[in-house]
């Protein structure tokens, strides 16, 4: 054999895979490909190259702009009107990536991790075949292969991509010019957070999203603040509403939109389209490898990452569960772990999201929908950003805080926030929640003062009625 474990794949999944193997006394190889449909996609993945990290670079370079423009005067800051220079705000998130990317190959010399440049193939059990992009293959051999291909946006055939007009997420990520009407096409994560970046930079944005319920994978009372606090920031939000067709137009594209039944046309400048993702398991498998993909197309693994066959385990957005790079990380190393003959195993019921607007939005556990179907009975708090000291004196009191709890045990089963550093706050929740931590603990637990966690220390209180500052 040539390794003992190879990879295929270098996003999050694959790069963290190789990395854990290789600390573990592995001999490994990890091949990377040019994926989706972005031809610059080297190891790190869409995460590092085209997605997680290009656009929290954007996001926070459009806020501080968004910040000059909107808000300072209350704090008596006067400035003249600012000039954006969006050539250089792209070249600071390239610049961001190039450094991310080159300390993968960095990680990987440093750890001996071979890395292949190429498309895998799993030919069987212990044989895979790289193609460069000569069209030259080559087989390489092991005794473990990891599967983490990832994957990549759908498309959809009413409004195909152009590359030009009509966008996916990466080509959102790359526009050289402000759009003055911008259509975003998904209210999800990818939709929201592109829709806010341009929007602060000076874009009429309108999103329209098929679901009639706004983030369905929240309670309705924070998803109903969340949407109101949108439309406040002049994302004109549209729920219930299908695109059905395109064409182009003088000034860029029309786009048929059926709202209620009613086919109307509308006027943009560009398009993207952030309807989510798929896996991208295309010519991953040869057909008589041992494995197959379900109707979805994705790859069928048990608790532990492990496929049908023994040595061969998959990751990340090929498998079951959320879209997530942190949960294929620790996917990743789950799978070295127990091809090293280690017992590692993932909690799947304690997955973190996030949506990195502004306010943030973070959740993690149960919904009070998901533990009335399982007739989990449960009590819950709510802490409002408004009644926190330290963030009315930051002038961010915009959201809350809810805190569900087994009315049996007090265990915390489920936190979802909606305000500034809302993904930081949630990190001390999880941990509590991993531990088994009951409301109770939370509020036993001493919270600095004045800080914005105090509003998860108050939300924690109030699910037994012991807020000490809202009423109860």
């Amino acid at each position: 054999m040539d390794f003992d474990v190879v990879v295929i794949g270098g996003g999050p999944g694959g790069y963290v895979a190789a990395i854990k193997s290789a600390q573990l006394g592995q001999k490994v190889a990890c091949i990377e490909f040019d994926s989706n449909e972005d031809k610059k996609i080297k190891l790190g993945g869409t995460c590092l190259n085209v997605g997680c990290i290009p656009s929290k670079s954007l996001l926070d370079s459009s806020y501080k702009f968004h910040q000059i423009t909107h808000g300072l005067e209350e704090h008596g800051i006067t400035l003249s009107k600012p000039k954006l220079e969006l050539s250089k705000m792209m070249e600071r998130k390239n610049s961001i990536v190039k450094k991310l990317t080159s300390g993968v190959s960095q990680l990987f010399a440093h750890n001996k991790v071979t890395s292949i440049h190429g498309r895998g193939k799993l030919i069987d059990q212990n044989t895979v075949e790289v193609t460069d992009d000569k069209g030259k293959k080559k087989k390489v051999t092991a005794k473990n292969i990891i599967l983490a291909t990832g994957s990549r946006p759908i498309n959809i055939p009413s409004v195909p991509w152009n590359g030009t007009t009509i966008i996916g997420s990466s080509g959102a990520l790359e526009l050289t010019e402000v759009p003055k009407n911008l259509a975003i096409i998904g209210a999800g994560v990818i939709g929201l957070e592109l829709g806010s970046v341009w929007s602060r930079l000076g874009s009429k944005v309108e999103i329209f999203e098929a679901e009639k319920e706004f983030l369905p994978m929240l309670d309705k009372d924070v998803s109903r603040v969340i949407e109101r606090e949108f439309r406040n920031q002049n994302l004109n939000i549209n729920l219930g509403c299908s695109v059905e067709g395109s064409k182009k137009s003088r000034k860029g594209v029309t786009l048929d939109i059926n709202i209620d039944g009613k086919v109307d046309n509308k006027n943009f400048d560009k398009v993207v389209v952030a309807v989510g993702r798929r896996p991208f398991t295309e010519n991953l498998l040869s057909p008589n490898c041992g494995l197959e993909l379900d109707e979805r197309g994705f790859i069928k693994v048990d608790d532990y990452c492990k496929t049908e066959l023994d040595n061969i385990y998959a990751i990340g957005d090929i498998v079951r569960g959320p879209m997530l790079a942190h949960k294929a990380m620790e996917e990743g190393i789950m799978a070295a772990e127990r091809i090293a003959g280690k017992k590692m195993e993932v909690n799947y019921d304690l997955v973190p999201s996030v949506i990195y607007t502004h306010p943030e939005i973070a959740w993690v556990g149960k919904t009070e929908k998901q533990l009335t179907k399982e007739n989990i009975e449960y009590k819950k708090g709510n802490f409002p950003f408004a009644a926190s000291g330290r963030a009315l004196a930051s002038g961010e009191s915009v959201g809350l805080v809810k805190v569900l709890a087994s009315k049996e045990t007090d265990e915390v089963v489920g936190v979802q926030i909606f305000g500034n550093g809302a993904a930081e706050i949630l990190q001390q929740g999880l941990i509590g929640m991993e531990f088994a931590a009951s409301s109770e603990d939370f509020g036993l637990t001493m919270f600095s003062h004045p800080t914005v966690s105090e509003a998860l220390h108050e939300a924690a209180l109030a699910v037994n009625k012991q807020a000490i500052h809202i009423g109860n």
